[in-house]
């Protein structure tokens, strides 16, 4: 009943037994309903269904934001919340005046910010880096942040977590209550179990390798790589919206919308730390 307390005993429990040690007979009670065939396929599919780990599919959102928690009001430094009306996107900080009264900041019930209003902008600037006057110095600074050594690149993260260990650890107590005179045909019994829960929490949560460092890029290589986007404006501007919110979260883009000036002020931190390589429009 308890590993780690074996002089209480052990208790009987109802367990299947494993088709091999089935006991069937052999003469026919009556007629079949189906054929052995049939029967043992149907099995074997409804136990491979049970088996296998549910697939995540991600959901596509109905209406995507390309500033999706990324957008700040400046007044209450909170996310503004995406809102869709007659078709357009529109970002919303819903401020009760009980709360702006009670904490005394002076903000409106209802600051919006519409969308399209602002990717323009946004992307024009973020584009205008790529601009024939700026093209060389951008290219020379990204090749010196791309040829920082790995360490800075990638500071140092906890080790994940091995799924498996924790069933490691119970096997290893139920051999050691075997060890110690505990029933075996409990402690096999527990074994079993065990390990058939580790492989399913190894299936669902698969250990990942560390994150590989990007490889040293020289001045030219990512020189080829601008001329291959071509139009780096219009790129952004045909990108699906989960691309560029993907390229804006990449970026650290925190575009803060003041209702007082209407006017967004946006900063994106360029650290090596934060390079990847991203798809947009076909190109890297």
């Amino acid at each position: 009943m308890d590993v780690d307390d074996i002089a209480l005993g052990h208790m009987p429990v109802m367990r299947w037994n494993p088709p091999e040690k089935w006991i069937t007979s052999q003469e026919i009670a009556h007629e079949p309903l189906v054929t052995d065939d049939v029967f043992n396929a149907a099995r074997d599919l409804l136990c491979s269904r049970s088996c296998k780990p549910a697939a995540h599919k991600p959901h596509r959102t109905r209406h995507p934001y390309v500033f999706k928690s990324i957008l700040y009001h400046s007044t209450c430094n909170r996310r503004m919340q995406g809102q869709h009306s007659h078709g357009v996107a529109y970002y919303r900080c819903r401020y009760p005046p009980e709360y702006a009264l009670a904490n005394r900041v002076d903000h409106p019930k209802n600051a919006i910010l519409r969308e399209d209003l602002v990717t323009g902008h946004i992307d024009r600037w973020l584009a205008s880096a790529f601009d024939p006057s700026n093209r060389d110095q951008t290219i020379r600074l990204l090749a010196q942040q791309l040829a920082t050594p790995e360490e800075a690149a990638f500071p140092k993260q906890q080790p994940a977590r091995d799924p498996g260990a924790e069933f490691d650890k119970k096997i290893a107590s139920y051999k050691k209550a075997l060890d110690e005179g505990a029933s075996p045909a409990v402690v096999t019994a527990w074994i079993a179990e065990a390990e058939q829960q580790r492989d399913q929490a190894l299936a669902a949560h698969p250990p990942t390798a560390r994150t590989q460092a990007v490889e040293a890029m020289t001045v030219d290589d990512i020189a080829s790589l601008v001329a291959e986007l071509g139009y780096i404006a219009g790129a952004l501007t045909e990108a699906e919206p989960e691309h560029k919110l993907d390229l804006y979260r990449l970026l650290r883009l925190k575009p803060t919308y003041n209702d007082e000036t209407q006017t967004v002020r946006a900063i994106v931190d360029l650290g090596a730390h934060r390079w990847d390589l991203v798809r947009v429009r076909g190109g890297t």
